[in-house]
């Protein structure tokens, strides 16, 4: 005698999903048992369920139980038993749930498939040699680029769901006998924590991640690739991705990482030292010398050569602007100019460049409403930013604060400015990592791959500036 109408149960479930449109069943009789299949059709491999679910199950002439099902009827894998309150969780991941009328328990077939697109190189973090594959925002496929980096039975994923409505999956990554316990610990403590109605980008729970939200400075980092996620977590970090985000995070966060790129190495060292020294030099153009101009123009003209005083002197020659607001006015408009770029469609988006940079900026010098060093050396601090793309937001932040200082205090309230980020920088804990490490405070051996890169063959062991396990790399 059947424990429950099958029927009843499908229409039970069908109910508890507000008959939704993209909910379907299917249901047939089969040695003297009522058999059901309930799934959500627009996230399921509908191929695969019918090769591999409904066709073996209708054709078949093994005994309907859990073992057979499992291991001889299905042409898939992932198969598992639940009780009747996991079906709508399971339902919901992309399962098909099997009900059988002589049985209090269900059978999940994992089956689900969204549309994805396959791994390309991500547009902030090109290659001229290297791997070019980047992360994507199927979860299955960013688990399955590190797996491939790691035939090693110390790779260690712990998944999760948060979010109320979205149920978001999010997974731990780390190395097992490298990462730190206590932070793995913590960080899993924290996403377990989290209790908000969704989750739709990484970016999500990295607020919840760091230890001060409201600073105005990354404490968890921010990957595209996994051949750069890979390094991090041979030195010790944990990565943590979420389904549905490109951007997979990792923790502990050192400044320093914004500094270094992926070509650094796969290139020679001596250039890639080259570069990383141009980068802080591109750093301290475009936060410090809109505020140092202005700063000079207005509190410290003694301080300038004569010949570039007298070129100055003539280029702003009945401008109706102070040097603060021409400056402040010549940079809102590179700034309007940038948000309208990345909104318009692309073939708009080039003929607004040209406009803006070419038309506006010269009509304007022309015009005697804009003086040519004010457009060349905002032009230079913007193009600066974007050397550093990762930290472009909060570099045009402090772009505005040395020019509003400058403006106001001149050089004394730049390099106060200057002194004050610096000490708060080196007071910022990313899980045990000193944010400004390897220079403050001072780790001789991570120097190595600091400003100035070592080669490869050097670097016999893994960062000291945080705590990790197994601290030798090579012997």
């Amino acid at each position: 005698m059947p424990i429950f109408d099958v029927e009843q149960q499908i229409s039970l479930i069908s109910e508890q999903l507000n008959n939704s449109s993209d909910f379907s069943s299917r249901s047939f009789e089969k040695q003297t048992k009522k058999v059901g299949l309930v799934f959500l059709k627009s996230i399921i491999d509908q191929q695969l369920f019918v090769e591999g679910v409904y066709e073996p199950l209708i054709a078949t002439k093994q005994k309907l139980d859990f073992a057979s099902i499992s291991t001889k009827i299905l042409k898939v894998s992932g198969v598992e038993e639940i009780e009747p309150s996991q079906a709508i969780e399971k339902i919901l991941q992309g399962n098909v749930v099997v009900l059988m009328s002589d049985s209090p328990k269900y059978i999940a077939v994992d089956i689900q498939k969204y549309p994805a697109r396959t791994p390309s190189e991500p547009p902030t973090s090109a290659v001229i040699q290297g791997p070019r594959e980047g992360f994507t925002e199927d979860i299955k496929t960013n688990i399955t680029l590190i797996r491939r980096r790691f035939y090693t039975q110390h790779l260690v994923l712990k998944e999760m769901n948060v979010g109320k409505y979205s149920n978001t999956k999010v997974v731990m990554a780390y190395l097992k006998g490298i990462a730190n316990d206590k932070v793995v610990k913590e960080i899993e403590k924290r996403l377990q924590q989290i209790n908000i109605d969704g989750i739709i980008d990484s970016y999500y729970i990295l607020k919840f991640l760091e230890k001060n939200p409201q600073s105005l400075f990354k404490q968890v980092g921010g990957v595209e690739k996994p051949d750069i996620i890979a390094a991090k977590m041979l030195e010790g970090r944990v990565a943590i991705m979420v389904d549905g985000s490109p951007i997979v995070l990792s923790v502990p966060f050192l400044f320093l990482e914004e500094v270094q790129a992926s070509n650094d190495y796969y290139s020679s060292h001596i250039y890639s030292s080259f570069i990383r020294i141009v980068r802080i030099l591109a750093i301290l153009i475009a936060v410090i010398v809109p505020g140092t101009y202005v700063a000079l123009r207005i509190f410290h003209q003694n301080v300038i050569p004569i010949k570039f005083l007298i070129t100055i002197t003539n280029t702003t020659k009945g401008l109706p602007f102070t040097p603060f607001l021409e400056m402040l006015f010549v940079d809102l408009l590179f700034q309007i100019l940038y948000e309208v770029s990345l909104r318009l469609p692309s073939y708009l988006g080039l003929a607004t460049s040209i406009v803006g940079a070419l038309i506006l900026g010269d009509t304007g010098v022309k015009a005697g409403l804009l003086s040519p060093p004010a457009v060349i050396i905002i032009a230079i601090a913007k193009i600066a930013l974007y050397t550093v793309p990762e930290e472009s937001y909060q570099l045009t932040i402090l772009q505005h604060l040395f020019l509003f200082v400058g403006g106001s205090l001149g050089l004394f309230g730049i390099v106060g400015l200057m002194i004050y980020i610096v000490v708060y920088l080196a007071s910022i804990d990313s899980y045990g990592a000193p944010y400004l490490a390897p220079f403050a405070p001072r780790v001789d051996s991570d120097l190595k791959d600091a400003l100035i890169k070592e080669t490869v063959n050097n670097m016999k062991t893994r960062p000291q500036s945080f705590s990790n396990k197994n601290k030798t790399r090579q012997k």
